[in-house]
């Protein structure tokens, strides 16, 4: 398949997309909002000459983070644009940098869309996070010599089979980047097999070790702990939760709180649509439950805190003693395990990790990762881990060593992007 024609296969399944997207507005409103920004329609009066900068959702805008800090102090100059797929993504976007960034919705992967948005950004260099490759959006860019650097490159061996499918769409689309930079050489050669110039593929490593967490995060969740009178209640989280797992969850809950009736649980769906469902499933199953958003304080007979509000996860994260990280007991491939490991939280997972397997791998390697598979094996893995004061500690520290010997990655993608415009 060649890029004419995956442009009339996404025309073909636009009205799917459009669909979907008023679907899920039913139950996030925002969905239905900015639509002409999803076609380069309407879009701001942005500075034009700067770095664009694309993540798709919140999970990539937050790893983002520390590279667009530090490319703001090292281009005052030059505006950033920041673009994502999703309103969480968009929220997380603004909450994190206000006005200092240009900000809309990436326009679909339409050639006439993508050229709209680029002729009204006219970007010297344009960066995209992780594995978020549009053919049209990139073959714009090289038509008018801006070029593209993906960064945090992953590439599991699943997805290079299917990419390996489409060969002559996904070939062409590789020899256009710039710049490669990956989190694990398996995946430079994957990506190299698949059509990559050799010279434009480099290992920098995951700059998701790199996280700089805020010295008051652990102090201000002792705090508010204490005035639950919560300091020496066991207390975990389950976060970024989807659907078929917290039905697991709460499961597991229920089997810790017959050992430890005291246990509370901080349960933290990974869609803010899934809010209020996840409440009613909580009362429903007869647990004592608290919303965050609500500003009501925990008591001693509450049982689990929904965690209904943005940007807090870190914050939820330190309140706990131990930390499931979810989309794992679902084949959804796992989400980032290292927000929990950089709080030196001992880490909970189920067994899908396919999107973060180097990084997952290391933690188990350590010790710092526990699997499981179901409920039960969560909750004998809680109950173990409460009665083990020692290990829970061994954990912790194994955490922070993972950490420590990984970061880095940060300055060598800065190193290699200031290559990259330098040459632009």
């Amino acid at each position: 398949m060649n890029r004419t024609l995956y442009t009339l296969l996404f025309l073909l399944v636009l009205p799917v997309i459009l669909g979907r997207l008023f679907w899920r507005a039913r139950r996030a409103p925002a969905y239905a909002q900015r639509i002409g920004e999803r076609f380069a329609i309407d879009l701001a009066d942005f500075q034009p000459g700067g770095i664009w900068l694309h993540a798709v959702s919140v999970g990539e805008s937050i790893a983002a983070a520390p590279l667009v800090r530090e490319l703001m102090a090292r281009y005052p100059h030059l505006p950033i644009t920041l673009t994502c797929m999703t309103p969480t993504g968009s929220e997380r976007i603004r909450a994190l940098f206000g006005d200092q960034v240009q900000h809309c919705y990436l326009p679909y992967d339409l050639p006439w869309a993508a050229a709209r948005f680029l002729d009204r950004v006219r970007p010297k260099l344009a960066l995209v996070m992780e594995t978020e490759l549009w053919p049209n959006h990139i073959h714009q860019c090289q038509r008018r010599g801006i070029p593209v650097a993906l960064l945090n490159a992953r590439l599991s061996e699943r997805s290079a089979r299917g990419y390996a499918r489409f060969a002559r769409l996904t070939a062409p689309m590789l020899a256009e980047l710039s710049l490669i930079a990956v989190q694990t050489e398996a995946e430079a050669e994957r990506f190299r097999q698949l059509g990559a110039r050799p010279a434009a593929v480099e290992v920098t490593g995951s700059i998701k070790f790199d996280l700089h967490l805020d010295a008051q995060l652990s102090p201000r969740g002792d705090e508010l702990r204490a005035s639950w009178q919560a300091s020496a209640r066991p207390v975990w989280i389950a976060a970024s939760t989807h659907a078929g797992e917290d039905e697991i969850v709460l499961a597991a809950h229920r089997r810790l709180l017959a050992y430890s009736p005291q246990a509370l649980l901080i349960l933290v769906p990974r869609h803010p649509e899934r809010f209020d469902g996840v409440y009613e499933l909580c009362r429903l199953q007869g647990m004592n439950t608290v919303r965050r958003s609500s500003g009501a304080p925990v008591q001693l007979q509450t049982q689990v805190m929904l965690g209904d509000t943005m940007g807090e996860l870190l914050f939820l994260y330190a309140l706990a003693d131990i930390a499931f990280v979810g989309g794992s007991l679902v084949p959804n491939g796992g989400h980032n395990l290292l927000e929990p490991a950089a709080l030196g939280k001992p880490v909970l997972s189920g067994p899908h990790l396919f999107n973060f397997l180097d990084i997952s791998a290391q933690l188990r390697e350590e010790g710092a990762l526990l699997e499981v598979s179901d409920d039960e094996s969560l909750a004998q893995a809680l109950q173990t881990l409460e009665q083990e004061p020692d290990r829970r500690a061994a954990m912790s520290q194994a955490c922070l060593r993972v950490l420590q010997r990984n970061q880095g990655a940060l300055d060598r993608v800065l190193e290699a992007v200031d290559r990259v415009l330098e040459g632009a």
